[in-house]
């Protein structure tokens, strides 16, 4: 039986393509820029998830990195539509475009691979940076193909912070945010899943 992320994703992509906004607006550097940004930041959430999983064989890991393809796909299908150059053209594990997100990915597997709560307190890292460049890339485009794209990425981040906050009070974490304000991150953990690519 195919996955419930398939079914929605596929139902996702319906909603999609059926905007009769798709392709009315150019995009501009900007907005370009943003879709490179979350497709490589989608695949750093992807294989740091991975490597922490085979490292420490925590579920919630395997579970999201599952989740992380989903949301990259979602990414991609915004550069199909608009004829943009993928920056994965070779998907290959744990290598980016992006020079900093390859410093951050050795940084993030380092630092995780410590122990068990250093791994959940680096997933609890990603989403926050997730959700604060999603944030400030919606606040910054009213095209309305990206916004559903990064609306729907968006609820993703959060129920994934709230799986790995969960975690966190397994292991009595002491987790300082970084990305988000404490006001915000226990808004967010204080609430129930969204429904979404995630649910």
């Amino acid at each position: 039986m195919k996955s419930k992320y398939f079914f929605i994703f596929i139902f996702f992509i319906f909603l999609l393509i059926s905007q009769s906004s798709l392709n009315a607006q150019s995009l501009n550097k900007q907005e370009i820029d943003g879709i490179m940004l979350m497709r490589e930041e989608e695949k750093l959430a992807r294989d740091v998830y991975l490597y922490l999983y085979e490292k420490w064989g925590i579920r919630t890991f395997y579970n999201i990195y599952k989740s992380e393809q989903t949301h990259m796909d979602a990414v991609k299908t915004i550069i199909d539509q608009y004829n943009l150059t993928d920056p994965l053209k070779y998907d290959q594990s744990s290598s980016f475009t992006d020079e900093g997100l390859n410093k951050l990915y050795n940084q993030l597997t380092k630092e995780g691979s410590k122990s068990q709560a250093n791994a959940i307190s680096i997933g609890l890292l990603i989403e926050e940076l997730d959700i604060s460049d999603l944030q400030k890339l919606l606040n910054n485009t009213n095209n309305k193909d990206i916004i559903l794209v990064y609306e729907n990425l968006l609820k993703g981040s959060r129920n994934h912070l709230r799986a790995f906050y969960n975690q966190a009070k397994k292991y009595r974490i002491n987790y300082e945010t970084k990305y988000i304000t404490s006001e915000e991150f226990n808004n967010i953990v204080s609430t129930s899943q969204e429904k979404g690519l995630d649910q």
